[in-house]
């Protein structure tokens, strides 16, 4: 008896871990609907943020589009957990909560803290996992009072988010696109500052997200030029998958690298279909090149 007590507890937990492994993730929460006006909603937002501790550190209209808003935050927790993965780990410092006004209703939705850590830090993970779930969840928590969060724009495998990829002979994560190798940090700070300071390329700087101690920033860059940024090609990906934006530059030491277009467009619209990306193909060397003129003399 004691043995098939033993096989059948076997059984379960190996059906456990399947599941565990099989468990799929979603891009975004939706959290709820406002009514009255863009302002008021992101005051509630923003505001939420705030009391849950977190700072507000960038907030914009994508496309220009004042039916669009990204509001970014962050902590010193997510910022100190961020730094533990060397390989532009600081990419995800950042959090973002979006509101879309449409037919009279303001959607919040958030980025899923779970997926992009999978995304960003999976395969450099060493026993962190825990403080990525509980990460996960104070950022869930943040807007509980407003409603509650279900998966929204999509879904991948959680197994394989750390090695994400579109399709054969797309790049990973570990594959960016390398802007500008400069003299030292200072000086690609200087440079990065002042472009953005002077809008290079049609962009606005949302935020600056700096380790100095570390030698690491990042620059969230709002993609403003009407026939290659976010007004280009937010109407054909969807408009209500926001919350993953804006584009950045990282700047690690005296390199600046952006994550490659066709890894990270892929990653944050996933429903999208090969006929769709096909109508966007300019887009990730658009943006490559836009983030070449910002770290440009």
């Amino acid at each position: 008896m004691k043995k098939f007590q033993l096989i059948i507890g076997l059984f379960a937990l190996l059906f456990t871990l399947n599941l565990t492994a099989q468990e799929e993730l979603s891009p975004y929460f939706k959290i709820t609907e406002f009514e009255g006006s863009m302002a008021d909603a992101g005051t509630k937002v923003s505001q939420a943020i705030t009391s849950g501790g977190f700072d507000v550190i960038g907030d914009y209209n994508p496309a220009q589009d004042p039916d669009l808003r990204v509001i970014c935050f962050t902590n010193d927790e997510l910022k100190n957990l961020s730094l533990q993965f060397e390989d532009r780990g600081a990419l995800a410092s950042i959090l973002k909560a979006a509101l879309v006004s449409d037919s009279g209703k303001i959607t919040l939705t958030i980025l899923n803290p779970e997926y992009m850590f999978l995304a960003y830090w999976g395969e450099q993970l060493a026993g962190q996992e825990k403080q990525l779930k509980s990460m996960s969840e104070k950022t869930k928590n943040l807007f509980s009072q407003f409603g509650k969060p279900e998966p929204f724009g999509g879904f991948e495998e959680a197994e394989d988010l750390p090695h994400y990829h579109y399709m054969m002979m797309m790049p990973y994560f570990d594959e960016p696109e390398e802007l500008r190798e400069f003299n030292s940090f200072e000086e690609g700070l200087k440079i990065i500052r002042k472009n953005l300071d002077t809008k290079t390329g049609n962009t606005i700087k949302v935020y600056e997200q700096l380790f100095e101690r570390k030698e690491i920033a990042v620059f969230g860059v709002g993609l403003s030029d009407a026939e290659t940024g976010e007004a280009h090609f937010l109407p054909i990906v969807g408009k209500h998958n926001i919350a993953n934006l804006p584009y950045e530059i990282i700047l690690q030491g005296n390199e600046a690298t952006m994550l490659h277009g066709k890894y990270r467009i892929a990653l944050f619209w996933p429903e999208l279909k090969m006929g769709t990306f096909m109508k966007i193909s300019g887009t990730p060397g658009d943006i490559e090149d836009t983030m070449e003129d910002i770290c440009g003399e």
